[in-house]
């Protein structure tokens, strides 16, 4: 099963990403090892058919093989390095309303106790019925007058058989309006939206409705890192991709993500990424040069 949802996702993956027609779904297809990406992930389920991924966030490691599927819960900057290729992998954006909408039909199931992790990213093995259901999903694309009248009932097959495997409580706690989960993606969803600003423990604790301490002890526990060092990584891949677009020098580039200190910038950068500004955009542009698909390697953007 998991060789024919291989065969599907290459079949459509135009490069080594693709989004696709099928709303919410979107593919990803590499045939060679790649350099470890700085990327930023948004909540999404990621199912792998072939290859294996490691992916890192502050703290926090793990390790996506093939027959298994990651769920990561907030927005969150992660290092992500693929272990085995070829790699294959389909990935699912969570639809808040799609997923309310399963769980309003599974209620009379009764309440399940909150997970005791509240970690940003899960993993679990896919169940046949499961990659049955994903398969199905991206075969789609091989008939697109199928995908208004059936992808909303797929991907709600799909919602219902992760909602029943080990996945399911860590997804109903992430989906509940106050549960600490929820919180602390409100306060991961704000650091990103405002990572450029001047930032302090107190008001990212008044945004998540949590006492500092509080929200510290759970921020770590979710990202791996604290608030601020969730910030600090959001403005040095920024800065990271301003600088390999040419764009900017790096005083400008360091003014452009917040920083007030050129020092204090040249010396995170270079403890982040191993050289200085001016000379890790040469060596990446330099590296990269030949890579077909050079915009997925550095961007902003999830890119499972």
């Amino acid at each position: 099963m998991l060789d024919r949802l291989a065969h599907a996702i290459e079949r459509h993956c135009s490069g080594r990403w693709s989004e696709t027609a099928v709303p919410g779904l979107s593919l990803v297809a590499l045939d060679e090892l790649l350099e470890p990406m700085q990327v930023r992930y948004e909540p999404m389920i990621c199912f792998i058919a072939d290859g294996a991924k490691r992916t890192a966030a502050g703290e926090r490691s793990w390790l996506t093989p093939r027959g298994e599927m990651a769920l990561i819960t907030l927005d969150v900057p992660v290092t992500a390095a693929f272990e085995k290729v070829p790699y294959r992998a389909a990935v699912m954006r969570i639809d808040n309303q799609a997923l309310a909408a399963v769980q309003m039909e599974l209620a009379e199931a009764g309440p399940s106790a909150a997970p005791l992790d509240l970690a940003a990213a899960v993993t679990a093995p896919m169940a046949p019925e499961l990659v049955d259901a994903v398969t199905r999903w991206v075969l789609l694309l091989d008939s697109p007058q199928d995908i208004g009248p059936l992808a909303g009932r797929i991907e709600a097959e799909i919602l219902y058989r992760l909602l029943r495997s080990p996945l399911g409580p860590v997804l109903r706690h992430w989906s509940l309006a106050d549960s600490a989960a929820s919180r602390i993606r409100v306060a991961a969803r704000w650091i990103c939206d405002h990572y450029t600003e001047p930032l302090s423990i107190d008001r990212i604790a008044e945004v998540a409705r949590m006492s500092p301490a509080t929200l510290h002890r759970h921020f770590k526990t979710a990202t791996g890192m604290s608030p601020l060092r969730f910030q600090k990584h959001l403005r040095l891949q920024e800065a990271r991709r301003l600088l390999f677009a040419g764009d900017s020098t790096a005083a400008q580039a360091a003014q452009a993500v917040g920083y007030v200190s050129a020092t204090q910038f040249n010396r995170e950068y270079r403890h982040a990424y191993g050289l200085p500004p001016g000379q890790d955009a040469v060596r990446l542009r330099a590296r990269l040069a030949q890579e077909q698909d050079v915009p997925v390697l550095l961007d902003r953007s999830a890119k499972p």
